[in-house]
């Protein structure tokens, strides 16, 4: 039996043996039918690609380039000016005001959000009857868009003819300029807020509470734990890991806030309610300085990557040290 036959046919097996020249056959047909399997791969994922590159990647690169360049809505002129944009930008104090505004908007926003949300899905995880009834109560307003909202409080904000200042005035206050009065104004933004949005959070904290083993309370109760020390010491850490992804989507949210501020106040009164997205769509949109607006946006994204850096090596210094 020559070298191949041995080769082939292995000691001890009935199969005949191979004719010289087989195992490379199978080798090539083997790598035809990964190219095959692979251009396959590559069509099915195509479409997607190519809309990722068109609306994702180019647009994020051309957006850099503009924030180099006095482009504007006015005139085709693109001439590159370097960092004067970002110059600009940096000593604008309108956009330093805009920034307090969308950090104060979030620390207002998100603090209620994550511990009411949190609150209401323990109460209907107790057992409260109709529970189909309070998840949608809950659930609903976040269904809708984001232009019903606005519309529906600002007409319950309404100083002559709103339902809140008509509640007022049953217990003897006076009526307030809810969306008027720079005072309140970013409260009853934050207000709408909660109201819209708790829902989805809610969801999240129910659905972590219905998968906490039940067997953990039984062992409590067997050792004589109260309620609270039930709650502080099995349920509190078993949503940790979900009020850790609650945080993280809530602060990404609010830092992207613009539809119920644009609707509802439009920035004002004086600019206190304005977001950065927002003097981003004015400067760009309104006065027509699209590679002003550019440097914006992209000193804002900076913002936002240097926050969620300091963030990442926070979180996992504390996860070292458990």
């Amino acid at each position: 039996m020559t070298t191949a036959d041995s080769v082939a046919a292995p000691s001890g097996s009935d199969a005949p043996p191979r004719p010289p020249g087989a195992t490379e056959h199978l080798s090539a047909g083997r790598k035809r039918r990964r190219r095959r399997d692979n251009v396959r791969g590559w069509l099915y994922v195509a479409p997607f690609l190519i809309a990722f590159g068109l609306f994702l990647i180019w647009p994020t690169i051309y957006g850099l380039w503009m924030s180099f360049t006095g482009v504007s809505l006015a005139r085709t002129n693109d001439e590159f000016i370097g960092l004067a944009n970002w110059t600009e930008a940096l000593g604008d104090p309108q956009v330093w005001s805009s920034l307090g505004n969308t950090a104060w908007f979030t620390v207002l926003s998100t603090i209620p959000l994550v511990a009411i949300a949190m609150g209401l899905a323990i109460l209907v995880n107790l057992g409260l009857p109709g529970q189909w009834f309070w998840r949608l109560s809950f659930f609903m307003p976040f269904l809708l868009a984001s232009t019903v909202i606005s519309q529906f409080w600002v007409w319950m904000y309404n100083p002559e003819l709103g339902l809140i200042n008509e509640i007022l005035s049953w217990f003897g206050l006076g009526g307030v300029a809810w969306l008027q009065d720079p005072n309140t104004a970013m409260l009853s933004v934050v207000i709408t807020t909660v109201w819209w949005t708790i829902g989805f959070n809610f969801l999240l904290y129910l659905a972590a509470l219905q998968n906490i083993p039940e067997h953990l309370y039984e062992a409590a109760s067997l050792d004589g734990a109260g309620s609270w020390r039930k709650f502080a010491s099995i349920t509190l850490p078993q949503l940790a890991p979900i009020t850790v992804l609650v945080l993280v989507l809530q602060l990404l949210n609010s830092l992207k806030v613009f539809d119920q501020i644009y609707q509802m106040t439009g920035g004002g009164p004086g600019g206190t309610t304005r977001p950065i997205l927002l003097y981003i769509y004015e400067v760009g949109f309104t006065g027509y300085r699209m590679g002003y607006a550019s440097a914006i946006s992209y000193i804002y994204f900076f913002l936002i990557i240097a926050v969620s850096i300091v963030y990442m090596v926070i979180s996992s210094r504390r996860s070292v040290k458990s």
